[in-house]
């Protein structure tokens, strides 16, 4: 089956918007209390609660006198938010996400409704009490809605997104033969903060300027920051300056994600796969390694978090599995930058302030970044065929091998210091 999300803009009423503001309140309670729970059933005998343990707890609570108003929510609201929870507990415990964290009152609030939710004359119908609420629904919402998620920002916007589930498959994954009219083309792509990326599709060098999205604003950010700081804490008067500071943040978060999608619908547009590095990118912005320590700041951490590599490579997986596609992550500590595309020599250092070089075995000349990308294509492409995938290389060969020299076969961990990753972003 395939699964489509679209987002779509609420209008809420006056009456409609207390009704949602009580639904988020109970499931953001009821999230607190039930990871509450599980806090204190893990302490006491080693395990944490599962979906029906938790879910036990609801009836009692709903007659209880403290705790009586949860029984004006919509229960399958209540029960989304215990499945959410348990999913984050996997999650954590299969180290793909961190500890569950306690929701707060001051930040986005979010409700699930797992069915029920129905499209009537361009509006959204929500079940329980609250009913239809004006939308502007701004493409048709195909297949069976599945699950509608309920949000409101920061900011005070409302929006829904409703997942859909409509007939047919994926396409296979598969790397197609590339053609010599440009379709299908294999992209190399070298991230960074100088240039955000640096594409090669063998042939051709493009480089794409890193847009600052946050630096675009940081001057007027600042000057709000300063008087919503200076507005005395629960005044009505802060509540709705938090507001305007919230606009500004979401200017920002949209330009970004205009700009990432639409440099990733070119680069899936005429290709069959696209090869980046597997960046660490909580790695760089937190102070875990004496080793890069030094090479570490707060103004580089928030341009590594401003720039969206981790983003940009998950519009990427999505956007070519949706066409069959394919997206390859290559080792974070392979050296691209060290290698010369032409005759696969290593060099043994090479700092920062160096953007361009000579190979001392083959003298070709190089311009680091781009460099970078073919060497990451190439690596890319070597990664494929070792899965037994038929790929053709436009633009250049690729060693019949599958391996690189053997004058650098080794460790890739051992190849590069751990600083490299860190100081090849910064250019």
């Amino acid at each position: 089956m395939l699964h489509k999300v679209v987002q779509v803009r609420l209008y809420p009423s006056v009456e409609q918007e207390i009704q949602l503001a009580q639904t988020f309140g109970c499931a953001r309670w009821w999230w607190n209390y039930a990871l509450n729970k599980s806090i204190e059933a893990y302490k006491e005998t080693g395990k944490g609660l599962g979906r029906s343990a938790l879910n036990a707890f609801l009836p009692a609570l709903k007659k209880a006198e403290d705790t009586m108003w949860l029984s004006d929510c919509y229960s399958q609201v209540l029960q989304a938010t215990t499945l959410n929870l348990t999913t984050a507990y996997k999650n954590f415990f299969e180290k793909r996400a961190g500890f569950p964290k306690f929701k707060s009152k001051h930040g986005k609030q979010s409700i699930q409704y797992p069915q029920n939710v129905k499209i009537v004359d361009g509006n959204v119908k929500l079940p329980g009490n609250i009913g239809i609420v004006k939308a502007k629904i701004h493409r048709t919402i195909e297949g069976t809605i599945k699950t509608v998620t309920v949000s409101k920002t920061p900011s005070g916007k409302y929006l829904a997104s409703i997942l859909t589930e409509l007939d047919g498959e994926n396409p296979v994954t598969s790397v197609r033969a590339a053609s010599p009219t440009g379709e299908g083309k294999i992209y190399g792509i070298d991230l960074g903060l100088k240039h955000f990326a640096v594409v090669t599709d063998g042939e051709k060098v493009s480089k794409y300027d890193n847009p600052k999205h946050l630096a675009k604003h940081e001057k007027n950010l600042k000057r709000k920051q300063k008087k919503l700081a200076r507005k005395q804490k629960g005044s009505n008067s802060r509540n709705r300056y938090r507001k305007v500071v919230a606009k500004v943040y979401e200017r920002v978060s949209n330009s970004r994600q205009d700009f990432l999608h639409k440099l990733t619908y070119k680069l899936v547009s005429d290709s069959q796969a696209v090869i980046v590095e597997n960046l660490h990118v909580l790695g760089m912005v937190t102070l875990e390694d004496s080793l890069t320590l030094r090479y570490r700041n707060h103004k580089l951490a928030k341009s590594i978090s401003d720039v969206g590599w981790g983003t940009f490579t998950n519009f990427l997986a999505y956007k070519l599995e949706r066409r069959g596609g394919k997206l390859v992550e290559i080792d974070r500590w392979f050296p691209s930058s060290k290698l010369c595309s032409n005759c696969f020599y290593q060099i043994g250092e090479m700092p920062l302030d160096v953007r361009e070089w000579t190979c001392p075995h083959c003298n070709t000349h190089h311009e680091r970044d781009a460099n970078a990308a073919q060497n990451i294509r190439a690596e890319g492409i070597r990664m494929i065929k070792a899965e037994g995938s038929a790929v053709s290389a436009v633009g250049g060969d690729v060693s019949p091998s599958l391996g690189r020299k053997s004058k650098f076969r080794h460790s890739p961990v051992i190849t590069e210091a751990p600083t490299s990753t860190v100081l090849g972003k910064l250019g």
